[in-house]
């Protein structure tokens, strides 16, 4: 934690982006240093790889106002030069810091990001659970793997800070067009789409996982101090506090990772997520009802009209004319041809209104002036009904798991058993996650699946073929067998 006055001067780290006159030429100058590892240049060698887009003067005044700000420092490697022209060319040479490489980083991600929605790494956290319980075996393992359990421990972190900040982008993004005044038509009608089926999808899978994480966390408790001492053993860097440890080597770290799935300092991570999924169908409501209602009275120009008005009295014959012919568009036509014109049945811009046909006025319009809408509006749909054929369609799914897994369990050894084809793929995916964890399978291992109620033995021995309706399926050299419970 950075003090008070230490986070203000930090924050000029971004003034190369936010307050200078000169940010494309301070970019240049970055995008420079940020090019590799080690590069220490000097204001010559930097005019020369910018292609002469700068003088040697205006670099190094960058140069220094980048050092001022703390995105640079001053390197102090000796130049070897033959003559003294050379040493006062080279005498000043400048390498970037840290904190301003993380913070170049940080704008050049954000240049290159989308306006568009981001996907939700929702994939990542169906594999949390199976990591914890590996953890918790390598901690207890005998004899010890600190290199295995740290790289499932840096991996474990990093997939749940890939998933968090997924999640908060996709919901800010959502919350940005939700609020928008003029949301309507086909613009709503995805995002409700995006509504129902990708947020509750989110919420599905949420809620599918995080008991499971839950649970494997509670099971890892007692042994993280075993885990952290482990972790210790590796050899990293020393320094004390100042060392910028990787994510999982301290408690605070495992306190902070399970707060979002638990209760934490206030609502878990899933009460949110779900809180957020209703405010945001509340505020699509909104929105339906604001267009519903806007479709019935149509828009005042009341007060549009009132100043157009005060603008003409207050103008002259000639700027009259102007202001009538741009506001109501009624300048003289100009028919420019646009190239060969398709036979499609449309009427080209190139058209004369002369020549082209007149367009069909309705009888409010033409008689009345009446814009209104005719007819009832729609009703805004029932998310409920969508929602229930979405649960409707999971049980389905679950079921044929469940159905799928006791034909496995009954079959217990594999070799030479006849399964059907969705038997034979789940077998496939219990066995692609065992490969996951265990690519070499030099000694026995074991996949248990909580949700179904299975375990798959899986040992180095002769092939294990099975038969289904559309095929037969070899496993080389692995000897497989399921049990029930875990």
């Amino acid at each position: 934690m950075t003090a008070p006055d230490d986070a203000t001067t930090r924050l000029t780290l971004y003034r190369y982006v936010s307050g200078a006159e000169q940010t494309v030429e301070y970019l240049a100058v970055m995008r420079l240093f940020s090019s590799g590892l080690l590069i220490d240049l000097s204001a010559t060698e930097i005019t020369d790889r910018l292609g002469g887009q700068l003088d040697v003067d205006t670099v190094e005044d960058r140069c220094d106002q980048l050092v001022r700000w703390g995105n640079l420092v001053r390197s102090v490697r000796d130049a070897r030069v033959r003559t003294i022209a050379d040493w006062q060319r080279a005498r000043t040479r400048y390498q970037i810091s840290k904190l301003g490489g993380r913070v170049h980083r940080q704008v050049e991600e954000l240049l290159a990001t989308t306006e568009g929605a981001r996907e939700v790494a929702r994939e990542l956290l169906a594999g949390t659970a199976d990591r914890l319980v590996l953890i918790r075996r390598l901690a207890t393992a005998e004899p010890a793997d600190p290199e295995k359990l740290a790289a499932e421990v840096t991996t474990l972190f990093g997939n749940q800070r890939t998933f968090l900040d997924s999640l908060a982008d996709f919901y800010a993004y959502l919350a940005t067009v939700l609020s928008r005044y003029d949301l309507a038509g086909e613009e709503y009608a995805t995002f409700k789409g995006v509504l129902l089926d990708y947020v509750d999808l989110l919420g599905s899978d949420v809620g599918r996982h995080a008991p499971l994480v839950v649970d494997a966390l509670a099971e890892l408790q007692p042994h993280l101090p075993a885990v952290l001492a482990r972790l210790a053993t590796l050899p990293g860097l020393a320094g004390g506090t100042a060392v910028e440890r990787l994510p999982g080597r301290t408690g605070r770290d495992w306190a902070e990772f399970g707060s979002w799935f638990t209760d934490g300092h206030g609502r878990s991570g899933p009460e949110r997520l779900r809180s957020a999924a209703e405010q945001a169908l509340g505020q699509l409501l909104t929105n339906a009802k604001r267009m519903v209602s806007s479709a019935g009275t149509g828009l005042s120009r009341r007060d549009d009209l009132l100043r157009l008005a005060s603008a003409f009295s207050a103008c002259d014959d000639e700027t009259s004319h102007r202001l009538w012919a741009s506001t109501f568009g009624a300048a003289p036509a100009r028919h420019l041809s646009l190239g060969i014109e398709d036979d499609d049945g449309h009427i080209p811009p190139s058209t004369s209104w002369w020549d082209a046909p007149p367009v069909d006025v309705p009888v409010t319009v033409r008689e009345q002036g009446d814009r209104t809408a005719r007819g009832r509006s729609g009703r805004v749909p029932d998310p409920g009904l969508d929602r229930a054929r979405l649960l409707a369609e999971a049980e389905a799914e679950a079921a044929a798991r469940r159905a799928a897994a006791a034909e496995l369990t009954a079959a217990g050894r594999l070799h030479g058993a006849r399964l059907s084809p969705a038997a034979r793929d789940l077998l496939l995916d219990q066995l692609a996650a065992v490969v996951a964890v265990d690519q070499l399978l030099t000694g026995p291992s074991r996949r248990s699946d909580a949700d179904l109620g299975l375990t798959l033995h899986v040992e180095p021995g002769p092939d294990t073929v099975v038969d289904s309706s559309d095929g037969r399926t070899t496993v080389h050299g692995l000897s497989l067998s399921i049990t029930v419970g875990t």
